[in-house]
């Protein structure tokens, strides 16, 4: 019942992303708070049945619960963003992504996750979900980015008058939350390595090394060499591709290609 209240409530926001901006950011947030509810009773599991058929409180997670939660963080990030950075050209885009992603952990809500053989288990897992979510931020600062450096090549062009889009602020955030992504994946990393019982050198573990290494690189890029514009941001788009692989892309192999359990 949560997940098809929310998907309606993302469902005007995208109506109303432009018609009417007070009522959108109100809807949007509606669903936004319906959005972590969701999230909370699915990965919870609060009421379903286990495969022995008795009901559990346990958490159960998968590739589809894991993006929903992705594109909460950025939601979360852009509902307080936006209040002193107008970014109007995500609102219907963004609206319409929380749509899909409910929808989509709705039809796969993940399976049931064994105990962790750890304490800091939950710490490794909560902080790899948060470098999702701050690279899925820094993707969205960089799709706007390209954006607007393509409108202003163009009104340049035709001799208009030069958009009012804070570029280099822009620019400047973007950066700043691969950074924080950087850093808080190099700690999930060091977490999963140092105390996980069940670590080895997997798919996910790979695609995660990878990711982490580009993004690495393209920030020694920038500060060394200077990179900035498509360059940067081809590098961004390929390391958070590689991060977006490692767990959600290996789950949904595993859950829905293969039908493999844990």
């Amino acid at each position: 019942m949560l997940s098809i209240t929310g998907v309606l409530a993302y469902a005007l926001a995208a109506v109303w992303a432009t018609r009417r901006p007070k009522i959108w950011r109100a809807v949007l947030a509606l669903a936004w708070c319906l959005h972590l509810a969701a999230l909370v009773a699915d990965i919870a599991g609060i009421g379903a049945p286990t495969p022995d058929g008795a009901l559990v409180y346990a958490a159960r997670f998968g590739f589809a619960p894991s993006l929903s939660m992705t594109l909460w963080l950025v939601l979360g990030v852009y509902l307080v963003e936006s209040r002193f950075l107008p970014l109007p050209s995500a609102q219907r885009w963004l609206s319409v992504l929380g749509l899909a992603v409910m929808l989509l952990a709705w039809l796969f809500p993940g399976e049931y996750r064994p105990q962790a053989g750890s304490a800091l288990a939950p710490l490794h897992w909560a902080m790899g979900l948060a470098s999702y979510g701050l690279c899925g931020v820094a993707v969205m600062h960089a799709v706007m980015l390209n954006r607007a450096e393509r409108q202003m090549r163009a009104q340049k062009g035709q001799g208009g008058p030069m958009l009012a889009t804070p570029l280099l602020r822009l620019e400047r955030l973007t950066f700043q939350f691969v950074a924080a992504g950087v850093v808080v994946l190099s700690l999930a990393l060091l977490l999963g390595w140092a105390f996980s019982p069940t670590w080895r050198w997997d798919h996910k573990t790979l695609f995660a090394v990878m990711g982490w290494v580009v993004l690495t690189g393209l920030l020694t890029g920038r500060q060394v060499f200077g990179w900035r514009g498509r360059r940067a941001t081809r590098w961004l788009y390929f390391g958070a591709g590689l991060l977006l692989l490692s767990y959600a892309g290996s789950r949904f192999v595993l859950e829905v290609v293969l039908q493999r359990g844990w």
